[in-house]
């Protein structure tokens, strides 16, 4: 897998987070071109109606589809994806590997979630676990799943 993209809504403002995904990218770069992209979250109100929710998760899902490369697989995170083990990601990325796709983009959407438009472009939609997490922790669980995956792939020691 050549290039991996990471479309995140929301800025990274955590140190914390911020240094952990620093980590990951140093250590991606011996595997792949990574590239992280991230795109403003819509601003709601406190207490947001579904219609002002549908609204923003509309123009980001726009905002999301619009920085997709052509052609490549694309991966949603989303609670109501499938569960997959690191050793079954990294099959699965393996896979694409073999035929022929270079380009990998994971859309991590914001505090709402992702429109449906952007969930149904995905060739596989990732859960990453029925609990709930704070998406700027998804990126940081991301990025080390893909850079476990690559370590399965290779057969290293840091896959336990």
């Amino acid at each position: 897998m050549g290039n991996i993209q990471i479309l995140c809504v929301g800025k990274l403002k955590e140190k914390h987070f911020a240094a952990a995904c620093a980590e990951y990218q140093k250590r991606l770069s011996a595997f792949c071109k990574l590239t992280v992209t991230e795109l403003p979250e819509v601003r709601l109100p406190e207490h947001p109606s579904q219609a002002q929710i549908d609204a923003a998760l509309a123009r980001e899902g726009e905002a999301i589809l619009a920085k997709l490369p052509k052609g490549g697989k694309v991966v949603a995170l989303c609670v109501e994806g499938e569960l997959l083990s690191s050793p079954q990601l990294a099959r699965q990325m393996a896979a694409w590997a073999v035929e022929g796709t270079s380009q990998l983009s994971f859309l991590i959407g914001g505090s709402f979630g992702l429109a449906e438009g952007v969930k149904a472009r995905a060739h596989l939609r990732l859960s990453m676990s029925p609990m709930t997490f704070p998406h700027h922790l998804a990126r940081v669980m991301v990025l080390e799943q893909v850079y476990r995956a690559f370590q399965i792939t290779a057969g290293t020691r840091y896959h336990k």
